[in-house]
């Protein structure tokens, strides 16, 4: 079932250098004087510094989640090393309440699903040192029409949040009243500063209204793109959607291109391994949406790949971007600290074909002597390589790597 439902976006605007390259090309200027401190960008509630990491209900689960998954989520991510390697937020998506609110105008949880209610589930989360996310809507009812939205009780559910312990809000856009998210954004992102505890706010339009123009003052991240399902052609339409915008994320407030399909099962390995290099280079937030509980050694093992997930979480915070494109052979790159870039070169055609990336065009200069660290086979491709970089790909594959310079 295509669930086309959620997207929303955050701004903020930092510089990333344009250099043309060609009449064809535009490369991003992926030098270390992109390096500025960014803090002064920081929303209010001083979370998500980097792209927050963690686990979504929805893409394998949709509405059939209940305590027990999450719990034994949460003690998966613990015990397969995930947490470890930042992976934190455990969030519980749509379905999660009783269709009506209480006497008194809150939200409950659902009693068939959820019967210690949230607040004894954010207790078991944070006792494993992670941190509990939950779902609600701008809107009177959530998307799947089985819980009500927010929309009216802004300050109330804010509360109700807070006092769950609730570390983390994804507020979609479903059943609304026609009013302009930019107003019902806002209002609960107002409400949320009022409460007393930092919660990390993800809003999601699907991008119809360019949030990332305007969520920024109130936003840690939005979605960029809609709803994102386990197909190659929806990896590589997201992709391209949230490369439009990013010159707006940054620390503290990051485009989302929605949670990841890996493990899920309807996509290669190779592509799998494409579309989390993809999202990392793109500092997008790193939600797993596979069941963690059976997850297969092979998901795993991409999944822990901590030379990929350190360039998600490089504190320079620039969203690498797409340089170039032609027939399907694509170079996508971004500055990180350290004097350091990040290549991706990827193949999103049919068959196996070289890709040659320039040192001009990520920044260099040509006669620079550069180290190459292949982050998927974690070795040196070079030490002192000059010029350009080549690279046989398969199809639907990438490679990525790091270059610093002598």
């Amino acid at each position: 079932m295509v669930m086309n439902w959620r997207v929303g976006f955050v701004i903020f605007i930092f510089p990333l250098i344009i250099l043309c390259i060609s009449k064809a090309t535009r490369a991003a200027n992926l030098s270390s004087n992109a390096h500025h401190d960014y803090t002064q960008f920081l929303l209010v509630n001083g979370l998500a510094r980097t792209p927050p990491m963690g686990w979504n209900s929805w893409n394998h689960f949709y509405c059939g989640i209940d305590e027990r998954i999450v719990k034994a989520t949460a003690d998966a991510l613990v015990s397969t090393g995930l947490a470890a390697l930042g992976y934190k937020y455990v969030n519980i998506d749509d379905c999660w309440a009783e269709g009506n609110r209480d006497g008194s105008g809150n939200l409950v949880a659902k009693s068939s699903t959820f019967p210690s209610g949230i607040k004894a589930l954010a207790n078991y989360v944070h006792a494993r040192g992670l941190k509990l996310g939950i779902y609600s809507d701008a809107g009177y009812k959530t998307c799947s029409k089985s819980m009500p939205g927010s929309l009216g009780h802004e300050d109330q559910d804010a509360r109700t949040f807070a006092e769950w312990g609730v570390d983390y809000l994804k507020y979609d856009n479903c059943y609304h009243d026609g009013s302009k998210p930019q107003e019902r954004y806002a209002r609960m992102g107002s409400a949320l500063r009022k409460v007393g505890r930092p919660i990390l706010y993800s809003v999601c339009d699907w991008g119809q209204e360019n949030p990332a123009q305007w969520a920024s003052s109130f936003a840690n991240a939005w979605r960029t793109t809609g709803d994102i399902n386990d197909t190659w052609g929806s990896i590589t339409s997201n992709a391209d959607s949230n490369n439009i915008w990013g010159r707006y994320g940054g620390p503290g407030r990051w485009n989302d291109p929605d949670m990841l399909e890996v493990g899920n099962g309807g996509m290669s390995l190779e592509e799998y391994r494409s579309h989390f290099s993809i999202w990392a280079l793109m500092k997008a937030p790193l939600l797993i949406g596979c069941d963690i509980r059976s997850v297969s050694r092979q998901t795993l093992m991409l999944l822990r790949n901590k030379e990929v997930i350190d360039v998600n979480q490089d504190p320079l915070g620039v969203q690498g971007r797409k340089i170039r494109s032609k027939a399907g052979l694509e170079i996508w790159a971004g500055p990180l600290s350290g004097k350091r870039v990040v290549v991706v070169l990827w193949n999103r055609s049919l068959s196996r074909a070289p890709i040659t990336v320039g040192w001009r065009e990520v920044g260099l200069s040509p006669s620079t002597g550069v180290i190459v660290r292949d982050l998927w086979t974690h070795s040196f491709v070079s030490r002192s390589l000059r010029f350009r970089l080549t690279a046989n790909v398969a199809s639907h594959a990438c490679k990525m790597y790091i270059l610093t310079t002598i």
